[in-house]
């Protein structure tokens, strides 16, 4: 069985001991064993970044670029190998994998081109004879705790723009899927970074992720995954005043209007709460249908859901695979049961399902006459469950949707531009969606949330600069 090290100041090192990565569409299949760190080993790490940043930060930009830009290259000619590697270890189906890859692959390239235009400001003075400059400056050592749901594209979004910028990493990916994260730290370790720029800590959170909160050297974390974990980073990192940037949880409603064209709302409606097995922070798991197409869509998302296939992740009829873990689909299963005890009305799905292979399958669940208050309607889960909610009119659809402690995306399906230009305006979301699914973003815009779905600056984009790096204001006197 192939065993996977860290990777800490440029040499791959053991870990204090092995983790088994299963495959959750055949738990027959081990595709490796992987180091898991403790916490003295992560120090070592955080030592390696810390002594690396001083020439880093002030190093080549043409350095970074060519790198950065290396690695993006060799991800992209690799999409359909590390595409199958993700699907094989989280559960997405092959075309999705191999579109994240690809996604990954372009995040690198993206801020390739960035780390040639870090902006700054030169201003007149209100004081004659002084010169005003505003730079940008990367922080230090950063460290990176990613989720499993995305092992490619968060990892990407999160390294490549820290490393741009000026800044070291150590990464610690999600213990559910660490070949992704291995893969990814591999391309990099070839790309001409020098020995501690990069470094890869696989191993548990409260041990890692732990020692990147205490440790006074890691300048800023950012952190993508549920909501408990991410009040714990932000108050150990505010107890030191480190910087942090955090993406947790979603309960995004998608609104669907009597004026909306209906193959359109059930396609966006059923690709949004169910692909990717519903296992997405900006999945639709409320769908908010006013009352006079609410018994057409109900049954056409039905229709719709009897047509899809789930299955092993690698198979082309599959458009759902499994589950991640037993533990993720015995909460789905658990809500599935609590949607019945609330009184909602499973119309499709709900059942673990059995395949030619072990594996953690599940049908879809599709509730109706679901309410706002009912814990199906205001708690993640995380799964391939949603909740139809009955809407009086566009009004009451607004105010059902913007009734969640969360806002990290929003969509609506209608003809009417007066409607749609509205919702945009007044959705409390950081993302919103017209005749579109709520899950799928591009790579070179800001992605965020507001609420208790995000904190600190956006990911993505131009804006990732307001993280990863802090603002100078220098005055020289002519």
């Amino acid at each position: 069985m192939s065993q996977f090290a860290n990777l800490i100041n440029g040499e791959w090192l053991q870990g204090a001991s092995v983790n088994k990565n299963l495959n959750p569409s055949d738990l027959s299949d081990v595709i490796g064993e992987y180091a898991q760190a403790d916490a003295a080993q992560t120090e070592i790490a955080i030592a390696a970044a810390h002594a690396a940043f001083p020439a880093w930060s002030v190093g080549s930009i043409q350095a970074r670029a060519d790198a950065l830009d290396k690695i993006g290259t060799e991800i992209l000619a690799r999409r359909e190998e590390l595409g199958a590697l993700l699907s094989r270890e989280e559960g997405k189906t092959l075309p999705e994998g191999i579109g994240e890859a690809t996604r990954a692959g372009n995040i690198f390239k993206f801020f390739a081109a960035e780390a040639l235009r870090i902006r700054g400001d030169k201003l007149a003075s209100v004081r004659p004879g002084m010169d005003v400059e505003i730079t940008r400056e990367p922080l230090g050592v950063i460290g990176i705790i990613a989720p499993w749901n995305f092992p490619l594209a968060i990892p990407a979004w999160k390294i490549a723009p820290a490393l741009a910028y000026g800044n070291t990493v150590v990464f610690k990916p999600a213990e559910l899927v660490p070949g992704s994260g291995w893969a990814i730290a591999e391309i990099i370790s070839r790309s001409g970074i020098p020995a501690g720029v990069f470094n890869l800590v696989m191993g548990r959170g409260s041990v890692v992720g732990q020692r990147f909160i205490d440790d006074r050297r890691v300048a800023g974390i950012s952190f993508t995954g549920s909501v408990a974990t991410g009040n714990h980073v932000a108050q150990g990192a505010i107890a030191r005043m480190a910087k942090f940037q955090l993406e947790m949880g979603g309960k995004n409603p998608m609104v669907v209007l009597n004026d909306a064209d209906l193959d359109v709302a059930v396609t966006a409606a059923v690709q949004g709460a169910f692909f990717s097995t519903g296992q997405r922070c900006t999945a639709s798991s409320r769908l908010i249908v006013e009352k006079g197409i609410y018994p057409r869509f109900i049954e056409a998302a039905r229709e719709q859901l009897a047509k899809v296939r789930v299955g092993h992740a690698l198979q082309k009829e599959t458009h759902i695979g499994p589950v991640v873990d037993q533990s993720q689909l015995d909460q789905d299963m658990s809500y599935v049961a609590i949607g019945r005890d609330e009184g909602a009305k499973l119309v499709s799905g709900g059942e673990r399902i059995s395949r030619e292979t072990d594996g953690f399958f599940m049908a879809p669940a599709l509730f109706a006459d679901a309410h706002n208050d009912m814990r199906i309607s205001r708690e993640e889960i995380f799964g391939p469950v949603a909740a139809v909610i009955p809407a009086d009119n566009y009004e009451h659809a607004l105010q059902l949707a913007n009734d969640t402690e969360f806002g990290l995306s929003s969509g609506i399906c209608t003809t009417s531009l007066k409607y749609a230009t509205h919702f945009k305006r007044h959705a409390q979301a950081g993302m919103v969606m017209v005749n579109t699914a709520t899950a799928g973003v591009d790579y070179h815009v800001p992605f965020g949330g507001r609420k208790g779905s995000s904190y600190g600056a956006r990911e993505q984009g131009t804006y990732a600069a307001e993280f990863y790096t802090t603002v100078k204001t220098s005055y020289t006197q002519a």
